[in-house]
């Protein structure tokens, strides 16, 4: 029997226990003494969120199929049990096993969103692992960080041992008998960590120095030994159909956010979105092959028990064999009561189809994502959708039967105007006047428009890496004008406005560029308070702003400054197969308002045709 690391008296204190115990259908366990490396995988944030995270599934079965090792999960303690954990020097734990994440080998955390970054602290805090990399000794585990924001992982350097840059299929096998090796020669963590760097795709923070001039930029960033490389490379799977990938993910005891299946049918997307990280540090786009997702599909349902289906992808629209799956699980699992989703589709004749196959049409909004409110903006990012496309979408939905939409746009994109601004307030009210154009008898209710800003950040490995971003107050400024031009709007009953926080934003475009010297801050904020920022019931600004004084750290020298081109970024040693000379090309042409055709159009000379294979047009002449 399994003692739990929480005493019955605690789990009846604190809201969702069954967050901490473990024991899901499907999760693994295996005798300690039986393997030789532990391996704990992290999502820094609560249960129901971390449970709905792909890329650890996919980690969890990847690497529990060795029998030398075993892989468990932690995430982070919500506040209620934090805070006990804190009065009773509770030690953080595995949930499989219940056992101090300290006693493991390796403490490998995703790091999916910015906001979290305090969150990673406090993982580190409870499991009694000292926060600075530099304190750890030979007892602690090696702590990794991997996922999207490991391509910035600048501000995180002080906190983790090693980086992991690209895709988890890759290299964990290499490292982890490194690692092996290594211990039963009795080598220190040091000697562990300077052989690790010379594996593709790791990098080690410990091993560079960042210089800066009297301006406080970045002005040589230096490997401190020879054999350690200047550039990391990210490391991806161009066979992502002969690959891992989990065929009886663990099934959560309560509902988490995506409370289904999730089926990945491609990688990467075709589209160049100027303002997009993903979509370019996931290219080339790489497609799974139908017999592979029918397979999955049917092993994935018979052994969760659930009853809907996710196909996941950054634009689903763009799987080139969307047809041929999405018939496949309306014929095989439809009559069954099994839902598909189709998150990611862009809206046209076929998607709208396709959805009116699977979706309860009466129940559910249909999602366009426009961005911008003026065709200029819109070519700007290189949306590379036009005002008639997104018109005769609505109208196609509407004759449908949908009488609900969400629309999704970005405020404080360069080189906006204010004309552009009030463009999303006249767009969505041309959208309403598609629906009463349809005869009163044949409408299906009233019509409901969501209209939903966010605030653009800059991200690194984007064309717009090096543009300036706006104020909080520039931001809740250009909300103010939205909303001011939805009421004037001759459907603004049918409208609705909702606008993201300006505080997080701000916060948001510190972290993802910033250079090792924001690490004090977030440390400060930390011993401030700030825990959960992705979450606007915890999140507390003060913490933050109390933290920029401690640390003497200057806001707009991070956020509001747009860069020059040929400075040296905090980033630029990370290769991600985009080249910067294509970057630069695409900020040009933002600027210029031109339009790049996307991948299956026309070659941009991107630079991921090295990888050769994918949806790559370079690749295949």
């Amino acid at each position: 029997m399994r003692k739990l690391a929480l005493s019955d008296e605690i789990l009846l204190k604190i809201e969702k226990p069954a967050r901490y115990i473990g024991n899901e259908v499907n999760s693994i366990v295996k005798d300690v003494s039986e393997i030789d490396v532990r391996f704990a995988m992290c999502f820094p944030d609560v249960y129901e969120i971390g449970m709905s995270h792909l890329g650890i599934q996919i980690l969890y079965d990847m690497l529990n199929r060795r029998d030398d090792i075993y892989c468990e999960r932690v995430y982070s303690p919500w506040t209620d049990l934090d805070r006990i954990m804190r009065e009773e020097h509770i030690p953080l734990f595995a949930l499989e096993s219940q056992d101090p994440i300290k006693q493991f080998d390796f403490l490998g955390i995703t790091i999916q969103y910015e906001m979290c970054y305090t969150n990673i602290l406090q993982i580190l805090d409870l499991s009694q692992i000292p926060i600075l990399s530099k304190d750890r000794t030979e007892e602690d585990p090696i702590v990794i960080g991997g996922g999207p924001c490991a391509y910035n992982p600048e501000p995180l350097a002080d906190f983790f041992d090693l980086f992991y840059i690209g895709e988890g299929e890759t290299q964990y096998f290499a490292l982890i008998d490194l690692y092996k090796k290594m211990k039963q020669e009795k080598k220190t963590r040091a000697e562990f960590l300077r052989s690790a760097a010379q594996i593709p795709g790791i990098y080690v923070p410990s091993l560079y120095e960042a210089s800066y001039d009297e301006h406080g930029m970045l002005c040589a960033f230096t490997p401190k030994y020879e054999e350690v490389p200047k550039k990391i490379e990210k490391q991806i799977v161009m066979d992502v159909t002969n690959t891992y990938y989990p065929k009886a993910p663990v099934v959560p005891f309560i509902k988490v956010t995506q409370d289904r299946v999730v089926l990945e049918i491609q990688r990467g997307c075709i589209r160049g979105c100027r303002f997009c990280q993903a979509g370019m540090l996931y290219r080339p786009t790489r497609e799974r092959s139908l017999e592979m997702l029918k397979e999955y599909a049917y092993e994935m349902l018979k052994n969760t028990g659930h009853e809907e289906i996710s196909l996941s992808s950054l634009s689903s629209s763009d799987y080139s064999d969307l047809e041929g799956i999405v018939n496949f699980l309306i014929e095989e699992f439809g009559k069954k009561g099994v839902n598909i989703s189709l998150p990611s589709l862009r809206i046209d004749a076929f998607s709208l189809d396709v959805m009116s196959k699977v979706q309860d049409v009466k129940k559910s909004s249909l999602t366009f994502a426009p961005e911008a409110g003026s065709q200029r903006l819109r070519d700007v990012i290189n949306k590379g959708l036009t005002e008639e496309v997104i018109l005769d979408g609505a109208k196609e939905a509407f004759d449908g039967g949908w009488n609900k939409v969400k629309l999704y746009f970005m405020l404080g994109l360069p080189t906006e105007t204010e004309d552009d601004i009030k463009e999303i307030a006249h767009l969505a009210d041309r959208i309403a006047r598609r629906y009463y154009e349809i005869p009163k008898d044949k409408r299906n209710g009233k019509c409901q428009i969501t209209v939903s800003t966010s605030f653009f950040v800059p991200k690194p490995f984007t064309p717009f890496q090096w543009a300036a971003m706006n104020t909080k107050d520039q931001f809740l400024g250009k909300a103010k004008i939205v909303n001011h031009e939805v009421k004037d709007q001759l459907n603004h009953k049918s409208i609705r406005y909702n606008w993201h926080e300006a505080d997080v934003t701000v916060l948001e475009g510190l972290l993802a560029r910033g250079d090792r010297r924001v690490g004090k801050t977030i440390l400060a904020a930390y011993k401030n308070g700030a825990l959960y920022d992705a979450w606007s019931e915890t999140f507390h600004y003060e913490y933050w702003q109390k933290a920029f004084s401690q640390t003497d750290l200057d806001l707009d020298f991070y956020t509001t400054r747009e860069r020059d081109v040929q400075e040296l970024l905090p980033w630029d040693f990370i290769d991600i197969g985009v080249t910067k000379k294509f970057l630069q090309r695409e900020w040009e042409r933002a600027k210029q308002e031109n339009v790049t055709p996307n991948c299956r159009m026309k070659c941009s000379g991107c630079g991921a045709a090295q990888y050769k294979g994918g949806v790559c047009i370079e690749n295949q002449n």
